[in-house]
């Protein structure tokens, strides 16, 4: 339904965009099949808050069970104001005195709401060292100076990466 040339998600996104008129674009990435309703409306909801940011993503505490080390599972670190500083597949922030008080590891989810204006302006950015380094585009966003807002929800299902992230959600789907 797009072109094969693509490198990432948010190219073929910014191509399906041009065809649109809102002025909000959601990419909810195909191994979140989970994910839950209410969590987009958040993330959206604050996206359009907020004109002066152009897109906003998804973060989650992690789920008992759910190991923050696993690079399959992409971490987040949050400014005060709710913006995204990074993210990475290793575990961050990392607690080195087990600090009272210290923030706590949040996943992120593979959600994302883009200013549709914004998509243009996001395919014509280079790839930056950070996003090559991690496999993770957001971070182009963040090299070039842009702001992606961090909603916060409960996110019960994690995404599915791996043979094993698989075979977790079809023994759901089976007992469902």
């Amino acid at each position: 339904m797009t072109r094969a040339d693509h490198p990432n998600g948010t190219s073929r996104i910014a191509e399906v965009a041009e065809g649109l008129e809102e002025d909000l674009v959601v990419n909810i990435q195909g191994d979140e099949p989970q994910i839950e309703p209410e969590l987009v409306d958040r993330t959206v909801e604050l996206l359009a808050s907020r004109p002066d940011v152009p897109m906003a993503t998804l973060v989650s505490p992690f789920a008992p069970g759910e190991d923050p080390a696993n690079p399959n599972i992409v971490k987040c670190v949050r400014a005060a104001d709710g913006r995204a500083l990074y993210f990475s597949r290793s575990p961050i922030p990392f607690d080195r005195d087990r600090a009272p008080g210290a923030a706590r590891p949040m996943k992120h989810v593979g959600l994302y709401a883009y200013r549709r204006e914004f998509l243009r302006t996001f395919v014509a950015l280079a790839p930056t060292p950070l996003e090559c380094t991690e496999s993770l585009e957001q971070l182009r966003v963040l090299e070039h100076g842009h702001a992606i807002l961090c909603a916060e929800g409960e996110a019960h299902f994690t995404g599915i990466d791996t043979p094993e992230q698989y075979a977790a959600f079809v023994a759901r789907m089976r007992g469902a």
